[in-house]
């Protein structure tokens, strides 16, 4: 079964590459509103839906589609950041917190559809404004969830997680070769 990654991620596609080596990439250009009723894993699951949705299946193919969003103590969702002040708003509200990171996944195959979603506690240490301000100004918070990367630079921000290190990455391996085994009937972790 050909599988496709719903996604335009440099991320998701480095970690996808980590279990299977023939895959796809399809951009959905999906339209990432969301119901802000539902609960953040609710809110996970429907934008990789989404997004899982958007691409095309042809024939004997898997999509899976991907989103990660993080939750602030206060209970904000965070996406992407729109712009510099934005992402320094989202690192002085996450600085020196335990915060949630929450990835939806969702899997289609032209006879079911599965999704589900992790999540990794990540506590970040207190940050100053000049370690905020330099980082915002490497443009690394560009393009993530909550406004930092931390398989990058910001890895320096972080005293520790609870959970699964990829799904903060943005693509939650262990969880997703577990749907493909029980789900699907593919094992990516094998010698065949």
């Amino acid at each position: 079964m050909k599988i496709v990654l719903a996604s335009k991620s440099p991320r998701r596609k480095e970690l996808l590459s980590l279990i299977c080596k023939d895959f796809e990439i399809r951009v959905s250009g999906a339209d990432e509103s969301y119901d802000s009723s539902l609960s953040p894993s609710e809110i996970a699951r429907a934008l990789a839906r989404i997004k899982a949705e958007a691409v095309s299946l042809e024939g004997e193919e898997l999509i899976i589609g991907c989103d990660t969003i993080v939750v602030a103590p206060n209970g904000e969702i965070m996406g992407k950041p729109i712009d510099d002040d934005d992402a320094i708003r989202m690192l002085n509200s996450l600085s020196g917190t335990e915060h949630s990171v929450i990835s939806g996944i969702c899997l289609r195959d032209k006879n079911k559809v599965y999704s589900d979603s992790v999540t990794t506690k990540v506590r970040m240490r207190q940050l100053d404004k000049c370690e905020i301000d330099a980082y915002v100004s490497s443009k690394h918070p560009t393009d993530k969830a909550g406004a930092y990367g931390i398989q990058e630079m910001a890895g320096a921000f972080i005293e520790g997680i609870i959970g699964d290190f990829y799904n903060v990455v943005g693509l939650p391996l262990c969880r997703l070769t577990e749907i493909l085994k029980e789900e699907y009937g593919i094992n990516l972790i094998s010698n065949d």
